[in-house]
């Protein structure tokens, strides 16, 4: 899997000067602390209240919100750490490279459950609740983070294989070629992604044809089926961003032949809408389009600004 995010900032502190990397810089974490604090309110909803954390549905989704900030948050450093270190050490990036790697492949799996835990309960519903089980829920968890370590975790016992030990003490600039270098891994990556995302694309469409087809089947659920066949679609979305980050080596290299001169431009707004845009539809689908999880993050969000101004209210007290 190509780290585009990564290799959106190659060697472009050297170049840029001091203002253009304080503002790249300052506007990728402004968008992570918003995004975190999005996500962060999602987490606390989901586990204050039970309704949820007993809800199959509900434990995929808040599974997928906490890989993708984990994704974020270790992207987003890598980005700050090109322009401000350069070069780290390779056994650091080794673990960096991979747990970004692995959150990112796990995101499409998670749609993929998720589409498959909607198809159940709206074309099987009488059986839903034998076989959405919260405790298969969570072993559906652990087979999907087994598919998503288990291909890529080979290039790092690969490359200790035919590495000298002094290669894991150098500094290199942290991309995933720089480290794990041997051509047959870069191809057996390719491999896996065409079966990865080949496999969700089939399971993401086969369920919203079946859901499609419920929806006019089933009178009476109708509007269930309607805004369960609306949810696919807007994972098959999720799913189409995500696809982006294989391909977006490629668009740069068409733009930057379009706009010569401005391949710094074109790979900082390239990382915001492949890897930072992406994450913004996971709120909007549960924690807008959702009502019952629309209802209590209100209810979250509401008692988080009365806290702030109870506080505010105490401060302005004790000062004199």
């Amino acid at each position: 899997m190509d780290m585009s995010p990564i290799n959106s900032s190659v060697g472009l502190g050297a170049h840029n000067s001091y203002t253009i990397v304080l503002v790249r810089n300052m506007t990728v974490v402004l968008v992570w602390v918003v995004l975190s604090y999005i996500n962060g309110a999602l987490v606390t909803t989901f586990f204050k209240y039970q309704v949820f954390y007993e809800d199959p549905r509900y434990i995929l989704f808040i599974h997928m919100v906490m890989n993708d900030a984990l994704q974020l948050t270790v992207t987003v450093s890598l980005f700050v750490l090109s322009y401000t270190v350069y070069k780290i050490n390779v056994s650091l990036c080794c673990c960096i490279i991979l747990v970004a790697v692995f959150t990112t492949r796990n995101t499409p799996v998670n749609l993929a459950s998720m589409a498959i835990e909607r198809y159940i309960a709206i074309c099987n519903p009488l059986r839903h609740p034998q076989i959405c089980t919260v405790r298969r829920t969570y072993v559906v968890i652990g087979i999907m983070w087994f598919i998503c370590v288990a291909p890529d975790i080979t290039d790092l016992f690969a490359t200790l294989a035919t590495q000298p030990l002094s290669f894991f003490h150098r500094s290199v600039f942290c991309l995933r070629q720089n480290v794990f270098q041997d051509p047959i891994l870069a191809q057996k990556r390719l491999a896996f992604d065409i079966i990865y995302f080949s496999s969700v694309f089939l399971v993401l469409v086969f369920t919203y044809l079946r859901v499609l087809w419920a929806a006019r089947a089933l009178s009476t659920e109708k509007v269930s089926a309607q805004r369960a066949r609306r949810t696919i679609l807007l994972h098959v979305a999720q799913l189409a961003m995500c696809m982006l980050s294989y391909i977006s080596p490629n668009v740069e290299l068409v733009l930057h032949l379009i706009f010569p001169g401005r391949i710094r431009q074109i790979r900082f707004v390239n990382y915001l809408i492949v890897y930072m845009l992406p994450r913004f539809l996971s709120p909007i689908i549960y924690g807008v389009r959702d009502k019952r999880f629309h209802k209590y993050l209100k209810v979250v969000l509401l008692s988080q600004r009365c806290r702030v101004r109870v506080g505010n209210t105490s401060v302005r007290r004790v000062l004199p």
